[in-house]
């Protein structure tokens, strides 16, 4: 999701306050995986949730489906205030639970034996928390379409799933599939994740509409979009074979939608060449539109940005290039990859959602408009960069790091690709990190040991220097007859990332830095010519040539 828009510099206050605040006993109860959480694994949820348009209520229960992973009598579920358990059954027998917060605690009558299968169904109800500004500051929007008719949806990342939903709200437990049943009044659609796999008319003037979804899912993607909705149905021909699409839009926007979704196949193709085949063929690729700006629902991806160019019609990178396509479109989209198939296991870890799916960006406009153009987006966005605090955030505590996983974690791996110095070596690693963490939750540590290994280097100290501190690397060089001297100063030990120079008129070849410091022969007519590759997000300075000082 793309949530920190560079004109919003009260989103950016509130991420550095959320990262320096004392965290209490619910944020660790909400960001760790508690006793009561470790012991048993999800394996599915089959949601029941009934949508009262009038009042603003939820009611209905969800059924969990569980691996014992180690005999216990206590379990974890959560849901947020201020929602309520009703009951709780399983074997048909009552289970009494006790609640902190946020968290329920149930305590289990029947042994939990190693390995086994076991269901446990938790009915609940209540009003869930209104979205205040979705989708920055998240929970169920409750509107009216240009015409007046109700119009609902849910967009909860961050905040967490448990807002409206019971469930084991941790992104490192995702179920294996997922059944959605949605009852709305008759005359509204509901469109979830995942397929449309029947339509239910009730007596009571009532609709349930049941959605499967057969891939891995995290959490906070399971949506629900309520309205007068219509589908245009298309299909696409990709590397995994036919992928059918369908746009769910109100049903004035039909003609304007089917123009705009235009740029869905060359997003598509474009994105399968970069990072491997669409990860969700099972389950289908969706457009729906939403009443806010738009969120990576899986298979289902909400778009709000009301078929304009851009980002709400600006250009992020104020380069042009970001007015040539729908933002929301394309980096919404590029999360079906990272974020949706390859997720995070814990939230402090959202730059590998963010970055790369930013970085999608860039090579969506390389695919559609060529290698310079996209070198001009990304080095563009760099004013957009805060460098307030660490992208990587406090573990443990559901909280996210800087708002720089955006646009500075794009550029450290823009970064990365001009190290590489190879475009398809590049390719590969991205496809490789989607095959090999495909439908997986992952670490950071996960991701930067196969990015090294895919590079052949040691890459420690890069991800040190752009995840986990706060300034990036001044190359400092001075030019001593036909010679510059060079070196790397910054607080991270020993950095030692190599960078593109131009010492000859042949072009850009990677010289290897140290913090001490080293020495290479400029070839060009004039040595004062000489210069470092801009696609390198550094700070440059030049010293006098007879400037020794350390």
């Amino acid at each position: 999701m793309y949530r920190i828009p560079m004109f919003c510099m009260a989103l950016l206050v509130s991420f550095t306050v959320s990262a320096q605040q004392h965290f209490t006993k619910a944020d660790t109860l909400r960001g760790t995986i508690t006793p009561e959480r470790a012991w048993w694994d999800v394996t599915s949820y089959d949601l029941h949730v009934h949508v009262n348009m009038d009042d603003s209520t939820f009611s209905g229960f969800n059924t969990i489906t569980y691996k014992v992973l180690k005999p216990d009598s206590t379990m974890q579920i959560d849901l947020q205030e201020p929602m309520v358990i009703d009951s709780i059954l399983q074997d048909k027998q009552s289970l009494s639970f006790t609640r902190d917060g946020n968290a329920w605690f149930v305590k289990m009558k029947a042994p939990q034996v190693k390995d086994k299968s076991k269901h446990i169904t938790v009915f609940y109800s209540g009003k869930p928390r209104k979205a205040k500004n979705a989708p920055w500051d998240g929970g169920v929007v409750w509107t009216r379409d240009t015409q007046g008719r109700p119009w609902m949806a849910t967009a909860v990342q961050g905040l967490g799933a448990s807002v409206w939903w019971p469930n084991k709200d941790h992104q490192s437990d995702e179920p294996d599939n997922m059944t959605i049943n949605v009852t709305v009044p008759a005359e509204l659609t509901d469109v979830s994740n995942g397929r449309l796999k029947k339509k239910t008319d009730n007596p009571d003037g009532t609709v349930t509409y049941t959605w499967y979804v057969s891939n891995p899912i995290n959490n906070y993607d399971v949506a629900l979009n309520v309205g007068h909705y219509t589908e245009i149905k298309d299909s696409y021909s990709g590397e995994g074979g036919k992928l059918d699409l369908s746009y769910w839009v109100l049903d004035y926007n039909v003609d304007k939608a089917k123009e705009h979704f235009t740029v869905v196949k060359p997003m598509l193709k474009c994105f399968e060449y970069w990072f491997g085949k669409y990860p969700f063929y099972k389950d289908s690729y969706k457009l729906v539109e939403s009443p806010y700006l738009g969120m990576e629902h899986q298979s289902a991806v909400a778009y709000g940005n009301k078929f304009q160019m851009g980002y709400m019609g600006r250009d992020l990178s104020g380069t042009g290039w970001g007015l040539k396509w729908d933002f929301l479109v394309i980096h919404e989209s590029g999360h079906e990859w990272f974020g949706n198939s390859i997720t995070s296991k814990d939230i402090a870890d959202m730059w590998i959602h963010e970055s790369f799916t930013n970085y999608s960006e860039s090579l969506f406009t390389e695919c559609q408009y060529g290698l310079k153009a996209a070198n001009e987006y990304v080095i563009g966005t760099r004013k957009n960069i805060k460098n307030d605090i660490p992208i990587i955030g406090p573990y443990g505590v559901n909280t996210e790091g800087s708002g720089d996983m955006y646009y500075k974690g794009g550029n450290m791996l823009h970064t990365i690709r001009q190290i590489m110095n190879n475009d398809e070596a590049f390719r590969q690693m991205l496809r490789g990190l989607n095959k090999t963490f495909y439908h997986q939750t992952v670490t950071t540590q996960e991701i930067e040991r196969y990015m090294s290994n895919a590079v052949g280097f040691d890459l420690g100290r890069v991800f040190e220097q752009y995840l986990r501190d706060t300034t990036i690397p001044t190359l400092e060089y001075r030019i001593v007859g036909q010679q510059v001297q060079y070196r790397w100063v910054t607080d991270v030990k020993d950095f030692n990332m190599p960078v593109k120079v131009k010492l000859n008129e042949s072009g850009y070849k990677l010289i290897y830095p140290g913090t001490s410091w080293r020495t290479a022969s400029i070839s060009l007519p004039d040595p004062n010519q000489f210069e470092v590759d801009k696609n390198f997000y550094i700070n440059v300075r030049k010293r006098a040539a007879t400037d020794n000082k350390p």
